[in-house]
């Protein structure tokens, strides 16, 4: 939705409309009158249109908002290393003979004699939720990242802390002052999507006595099952797909979810250039193991499969709301034709032609197409900003879990704009088409 192609096209259509209204002299001022007589019949009509645009923007801000996520996630430097044939982290597995041989490897970017390769171990659990609020899940699907050393993958993933935070310890656990059971809980970075998604699951007795009612923060505890989280950082994410994970040593995370191998490496190369040959190097001329490497940014883009699934659905539904919507016009039109058959006699015996009648019906189709997408442009754009949960996927199976924001740009109500003019001149074309086919002296008897 980066185009603003939807918004030049109704202007277009609007000054094509201005332009005809304007040679053809229709009366304007009878076309109000009649607009502000039958002002409930304008306002029930108009809602119609406000109804459909509105939800079609929201819908498509849903859309745009995915797309601006799986585009901004990654780094243009960045390889992703995958086992061979596997599409998303989820199905990969990659051998630890391998590892210490692929981060060595020519063009991999180093800090100091440190490869600059996050090892990365990703699960996703079916969390149970003990107690949810009213209308909140009993179960979620949450995402966890197993990594070696969590300022290595920061500094690969760019990624920093909120103030007050800090990274997990060598060990991944600790004891938490006042916990009565025996395991330790496990040390944890989380998202800022996520840790607003998990602060909605906290009781009203939790919140008054929470230090952060928006979402969670650095000491806060997390229930999974038989174990417990602790937030030890909260990562500045938003934009990106790791604002909807969870951080935590792979040692323990690994074993404690039945997943002992990593399943991709991330490695930094000097620049995009580079990462480019990098991971067409392990694609075509790396022999010592099977892999598939992409460039971060293309990664993410290949995620891009499920927002072409929610886009098409979204024009079904379009088309069939906009179908709805053209018949209600079509109804609300004739029936204002049959009520004004006898001024559309006198209309034409003082001078007016066929043509300029069928304008004049148009024009008062196209202003209530006006009024009420305009409406509905303005209620859809409360939606900007909005968040929202939906997964990304490069194809059946796999996929991520995202938190993202409803994005409303111009692309969008141009969009909405468009529908609605587009509705409002199929919809009153046939009631006009009538309206020039009454003979003047058969309408004054």
């Amino acid at each position: 939705m980066h185009s603003n192609r939807f918004l030049l096209m109704t202007l277009a259509v609007l000054a094509v409309a201005v332009l005809a209204a304007w040679l053809s002299r229709i009366p304007i001022k009878y076309v109000m009158r009649n607009l502000l007589v039958r002002w409930r019949t304008t306002l029930l009509t108009s809602l119609a249109f406000t109804l459909v645009v509105a939800l079609l923007t929201v819908m498509l801000a849903f859309v745009n908002g995915m797309y601006a996520l799986t585009e901004s996630s990654g780094q243009p430097d960045n390889v992703i290393v995958l086992s061979e044939g596997s599409t998303d982290e989820s199905f990969s597995n990659l051998g630890f003979s391998d590892v210490g041989d692929i981060e060595r490897q020519t063009g991999v970017a180093r800090n100091g004699e440190t490869p600059l390769c996050s090892k990365e171990t990703y699960v996703v659990i079916n969390q149970p939720i003990a107690d949810p609020p009213p209308g909140r899940p009993r179960r979620r699907f949450l995402q966890l990242r197993g990594v070696d050393d969590p300022a290595v993958s920061a500094k690969v993933h760019a990624v920093t802390l909120y103030d007050g935070g800090a990274w997990f310890s060598d060990a991944g656990v600790q004891r938490v002052d006042g916990d009565n059971t025996s395991a330790s809980a496990i040390e944890v970075v989380v998202g800022e999507g996520i840790a607003r998604e998990l602060g909605r699951d906290r009781s009203e007795q939790q919140l008054a006595s929470a230090k952060n009612v928006e979402r969670l923060d650095v000491g806060d505890l997390v229930a999974m099952d038989t174990r417990r989280l602790v937030i030890v950082g909260v990562a500045q994410s938003a934009g990106s797909t790791f604002d909807s994970e969870v951080w935590a040593k792979r040692s323990v995370i690994g074993p404690l979810f039945g997943k002992e191998t990593y399943t991709s490496l991330v490695l930094k190369a000097d620049d995009a250039e580079a990462a480019g040959r990098l991971a067409e190097f392990f694609n075509t001329q790396y022999t010592k193991a099977s892999l598939q490497a992409y460039t971060e940014p293309e990664y993410f883009r290949s995620l891009g499969e499920t927002n072409r699934q929610f886009l098409v659905g979204i024009i079904f539904v379009a088309i069939v709301m906009a179908i709805g919507g053209i018949f209600g016009v079509m109804n609300t039109m004739f029936a204002a034709i049959s009520q004004r058959v006898r001024d559309i006699g006198v209309l034409r015996l003082l001078g007016f032609s066929q043509w300029r009648i069928l304008i004049a019906f148009l024009a008062e189709s196209l202003m209530i197409a006006v009024l009420g997408g305009a409406i509905g442009c303005a209620l859809g754009y409360l939606a900007n900003g909005w968040t929202a949960t939906s997964i990304v996927s490069s194809g059946p199976g796999g996929g991520k879990f995202v938190v993202l924001r409803l994005v409303v740009d111009l692309g969008i109500v141009g969009a909405g704009m468009f529908l609605s003019v587009m509705m409002g001149l199929l919809g009153g074309f046939l009631p006009s088409c009538y309206a020039v086919l009454v003979r003047p002296l058969d309408a004054l008897r």
